[in-house]
């Protein structure tokens, strides 16, 4: 799931609660807790699965707030100046130290704290009238990575376009398997993202796993693996070593 499709307290927090499977589950890795169940952590406790999602979310993932200021995510609109102001109110200090830290006045530090503020209450605002009128309208377009970068109109992409460019460029879903890999940036954008659920989140590839993978779905599996790391939807290091799933 897309990190910026979640409702605010799952993107809060990590983590959600599933009714269907009465469990929590943490949106970063998969593990699921259920209630009734107590769970072992890394001190000895055994913690039930609110707590033990909450304790889970601290000793595997870190600090939450340093994992979403640290995302990547175009969504997070700060300057690293603001960023370590952010870490720095989340410990506690006060203005003063915050100030003589940064080597600027209070006031200076008093100023952005507000900044913060009106902007909270600016998005607050923004998403209870957007999620009004999405009642009665729908969210029409295709889920986009946060690592995308600009979207431009290449990414202008319904559900319905979607669906149909999936179904005109690949000969079976399951398993996959692509007829030819489009020339429109457009409809690549589409196949790519297909292609990129073939891959696991968290999970460390060698470039041969890669290939095996690719090459089951197109025989040119060396384009494939290249737009897929182009469109971000993955990673690698510079020698080809790993890759894995932005």
């Amino acid at each position: 799931m897309v990190l910026e499709n979640m409702d605010v307290p799952t993107i809060r927090n990590g983590y959600s609660y599933d009714a269907a499977s009465e469990s929590y589950i943490c949106y970063v890795c998969g593990a699921a807790f259920a209630e009734g169940e107590a769970y072992p952590t890394k001190d000895g406790r055994f913690l039930l699965a609110r707590k033990a999602v909450e304790a889970h979310m601290t000793e595997v993932h870190g600090d939450r707030l340093d994992t979403l200021l640290d995302s990547g995510s175009k969504y997070v609109c700060l300057t690293d100046n603001q960023k370590q102001l952010l870490r720095q109110i989340a410990a506690g200090r006060t203005d003063g130290e915050i100030a003589r830290t940064a080597r600027v006045t209070a006031s200076t530090v008093r100023h952005q704290r507000f900044q913060f503020r009106e902007k909270a209450k600016q998005a607050k605002m923004y998403l209870a009238v957007y999620e009004l009128a999405m009642q009665k309208g729908r969210d029409e377009f295709m889920n986009i990575h946060s690592d995308t970068g600009m979207v431009d109109e290449r990414f202008v992409i319904t559900r319905e376009e979607q669906e149909k460019i999936v179904k005109g460029a690949f000969a079976s879903l399951e398993p996959l398997r692509l007829r030819q890999f489009p020339a429109r940036e457009k409809k690549k954008v589409a196949v790519l993202a297909v292609i990129a659920e073939l891959f696991e989140k968290g999970k460390i590839y060698t470039e041969k796993e890669v290939n095996e993978i690719l090459q089951i779905v197109y025989e040119d599996f060396a384009t494939l693996r290249r737009y897929l790391i182009v469109y971000k939807h993955l990673d690698r290091k510079r020698d080809g070593s790993e890759y894995w799933v932005r």
